[in-house]
């Protein structure tokens, strides 16, 4: 094979990482992002191979060891209108009709499943007394965008619709999302917000999400550019294999050089380090004026969506939106966008409860209940979302 051999890639991939030391358990976070670069770099040569492709063998590594049986649940695998779901429901007979829970998996839209969730899945459902369903909307480039948002509202609906058929009371269920799914959440409880002819979501939980495109220059993207799992280039990679663009992009949007000034303008209100408080944005330096092309502007109309980047729905959807618990870590690109969120949803009268992980990084929650192989921030963030639901 040409090159130069692939533990030489996973040596300098190991070097360059940035490992915070007030990270949760440095050492464990180093060894990990090492396993996992050295799996993407033989999906890479499995796939110059010809044996699978990079993005199968990318979802098999992912997936997470199958759970156990769990006595306290009954769990089945359903379609909601020709989206595959898989349901939780607690054996403990219930005085009344309980409140569900969907939850949307994170992975770019590119991995996670209902299996690498599963363990999540569980323990809400456990611990908070829910009914959980957990959809398994199709994953890109495969399925185009937007397919996954919208089968992640066909199964919202559709359980609001049916939702007495499995116990639980239509006006109690919560939507629940983590990084893309968190997105998902966001843009499945604005579509419904205005919507009259069913039941009203009671309140959503936002996990680490991802809520724009237009800047990758904000003071997370700064601090946490080289950040183990998803570093500031590797979000905007995964964007773009996300939407089935050519990954050449990826330099002018970083830059932003996709933004028209106009646009810039648009969304300054919205989208502005100047909104983020000081206590987050130490060594911050704003970025220098950079040229806009339109040619790269033409090629990523998706990004500037609001079913792409909820964080920039007008003001009039915002405003109906429900409770929302909004869940942020400290070392982890992506936390700005859900500090700036927060302020929407606050500035239009959102009720809004927030956790800050100042440990946590993103993805931590994906290995929640793997025991020493965990880490702290995973279940403090899932025992965040579990009392915020146990409220509702």
């Amino acid at each position: 094979m040409a090159g130069p051999p692939a533990w030489l890639f996973a040596l300098s991939s190991f070097r360059q990482v940035k490992i915070p030391p007030d990270v949760d358990q440095p050492a464990k976070l180093r060894f990990y992002h090492c396993v996992y670069t050295l799996m993407e770099i033989l999906a890479k040569n499995l796939k110059h191979l010809g044996i699978v492709g990079e993005h199968t063998f990318i979802r098999l590594i992912t997936e997470g060891l199958p759970a156990c049986r769990d006595s306290q649940l009954f769990i089945k695998d359903l379609h909601f209108d020709g989206v595959p779901v898989r349901i939780y429901l607690p054996r403990e007979p219930s005085a009344s009709k309980r409140r569900g829970v969907i939850f949307f998996h994170g992975g770019c839209g590119i991995f996670g499943s209902i299996r690498s969730h599963e363990r999540i899945c569980r323990y809400i459902a456990r611990k908070s007394d829910s009914v959980v369903v957990s959809v398994g909307y199709h994953l890109a480039p495969e399925h185009k965008y937007p397919a996954q948002t919208l089968e992640c509202l066909t199964a919202t609906v559709h359980f609001l619709k049916t939702a007495e058929t499995y116990g639980v009371d239509p006006a109690r269920i919560i939507v629940c999302g983590d990084s893309v799914g968190g997105a998902y959440t966001a843009s499945v409880c604005q579509e419904l917000g205005h919507r009259t002819d069913i039941t009203k979501i009671c309140a959503q939980v936002l996990i680490y999400p991802f809520l724009q495109a237009l800047n990758f220059n904000l003071p997370s993207y700064q601090q946490n550019a080289a950040v183990a799992f998803l570093s500031r280039e590797r979000t905007v990679h995964f964007i773009l294999k996300y939407l089935d663009k050519d990954c050449s992009l990826k330099e002018p949007i970083l830059a932003g050089s996709h933004v028209p000034e106009s646009i810039n303008l648009k969304y300054r209100k919205w989208i502005n380090p100047d909104l983020i408080s000081d206590v987050f944005k130490p060594g911050y330096k704003p970025p220098l004026p950079t040229l806009f092309l339109p040619q790269v502007h033409e090629e990523v109309q998706e990004l500037f969506e609001p079913w792409f980047s909820p964080l920039l729905a007008e003001d009039a959807v915002v405003c109906p939106l429900p409770d929302t618990c909004i869940v942020t870590c400290e070392h982890d690109v992506l936390r700005d966008d859900g500090l700036l969120y927060k302020k929407r949803l606050e500035d239009n009268n959102v009720r809004v409860t927030w956790h800050h992980v100042e440990k946590g990084f993103h993805s931590v929650m994906g290995f929640f209940g793997y025991g020493i192989f965990s880490f702290p921030s995973s279940s403090t963030i899932v025992n965040h979302a579990v009392d915020f639901i146990k409220g509702y």
